[in-house]
């Protein structure tokens, strides 16, 4: 199992980019950590989520 925002879910396997299509993520939106580790955009599809990986996905919020 995968750690996903702090949910259990099966997609190791899978390169982030598709992951975050799956989920409907815009990856152009998003920053993503995995394993601690910021993934920069240019290689969320040459990095493909593992076994026992957590995943952070964080969305950019806008206020004032």
């Amino acid at each position: 199992m995968v750690l996903v925002n702090g949910e259990a879910k099966t997609v190791a396997g899978m390169n982030l980019k598709e992951f975050l299509a799956q989920e409907g993520y815009d990856f152009e939106k998003v920053v993503v950590e995995r394993n601690l580790d910021i993934i920069p955009r240019t290689e969320l599809n040459q990095v493909t989520i593992e076994e026992e990986d957590t995943i952070e996905v964080l969305r950019f919020v806008g206020g004032g």
